[in-house]
């Protein structure tokens, strides 16, 4: 078998039938679905029981109440029977030739550990599509989760990342980070010598249910994470990852000045240089949404992700450096 696709699950059984819906969609036959379940009660499973025994794909589920996300990937891996696991979430929508542009690009030039970027798909709601667009803009990631014009090392993400099970194995799969783990595997694997790469046409499309508060809580983990990233990869501190920081200190400082100082021409220099920055927001998510209603709402997650991801990232900082947390923050 060429390919086995895993995701773990913990409930929401709409959003995991959506999911295993668009896999019985795929051009492509050589594949099996594993889902490492967590849901109290074991009640997403019978839930799924019309997928099982379908003529498109082998599905198996692999349960145990509560199972931490970590833990589901690397357990569902044990599983696996084939040459490639991807792991991808299941709040994502898998496109129909999905596999069939892995199998051609690995063809073609071969790869011991790859990923894919995510996409909003048309029918998204406005805010999904502008949650899209602030996870994956140079102007706010610097286009680390798989934009062709990276400024960083390319690390594959948990939500769209494959690799050889041979390779998964060697490196001891996913450790016992409850977040940034994906990033952390990734590392591991480069670190071994493996190639690594992006395939920029295997995009998934990543729904991301949630609130404009959930997003907030969500990028802070990530931010947090990013210390705990870098506490065992020292090496692993870019630039790009402390631009989050920079712009939430940029943004107090300037609301701060313009307040104890309205009028001063330094405070309107530095509250000029965020509205550049905001209109730059604001035309390329236009320009890439073509809906106003989407690039306004781009503006507000991008401030919400910066911001979140900024205050996570000290936050943890904080914990560990000055409080002198062993652990720094619980995640």
């Amino acid at each position: 078998m060429k390919f086995t696709l895993i995701s773990p699950t913990f409930g929401r059984p709409e959003e995991v039938s959506e999911f295993l819906e668009s896999l019985l969609q795929q051009d492509y036959t050589d594949f099996e679905v594993i889902l490492g379940d967590g849901t109290p009660g074991d009640t997403l499973r019978p839930v799924l029981e019309k997928f099982q025994g379908n003529a498109k794909y082998p599905l198996t589920i692999v349960y145990e109440e509560y199972l931490p996300v970590s833990d589901a990937r690397n357990r569902a891996a044990e599983s696996a029977r084939g040459e490639y696991i991807i792991f991808l979430d299941s709040d994502c929508i898998i496109p129909t030739d999905y596999l069939k542009k892995i199998e051609r690009h690995l063809e073609r030039k071969p790869l011991d550990a790859f990923g894919g970027p995510d996409a909003a798909h048309k029918n998204f709601t406005p805010l999904q599509k502008a949650i899209s667009f602030s996870m994956t803009s140079l102007l706010t990631t610097g286009g680390i989760r798989g934009k062709k014009r990276s400024i960083s090392t390319y690390h594959p993400r948990g939500f769209n990342m494959g690799m050889r099970k041979s390779v998964f194995e060697a490196v001891n799969g996913y450790s016992e980070f409850r977040c940034g783990e994906d990033i952390e595997l990734s590392i591991r694997v480069l670190k071994a010598g493996y190639k690594v790469g992006l395939i920029p046409e295997a995009y998934v499309y990543h729904k991301r249910r949630t609130s404009l508060k959930q997003f907030f809580k969500q990028v802070f983990r990530f931010g947090a994470a990013r210390i705990n990233i870098w506490k065992r990869h020292r090496e692993e501190m870019k630039l790009t990852h402390l631009f989050p920081l920079a712009f939430s200190v940029f943004v107090l400082v300037t609301v701060l000045l313009n307040l104890l100082f309205p009028g001063a021409a330094w405070a309107l220099f530095m509250l000029s240089v965020l509205g550049v920055y905001t209109l730059g927001l604001l035309i390329l998510s236009l320009l890439e949404s073509k809906s106003p209603g989407v690039a306004l709402l781009a503006v507000i997650t991008s401030y919400t992700m910066l911001l979140g991801y900024g205050w996570g990232f000290f936050r943890n900082f904080w914990a560990y450096f000055v409080q002198g947390r062993e652990n720094g923050l619980s995640l």
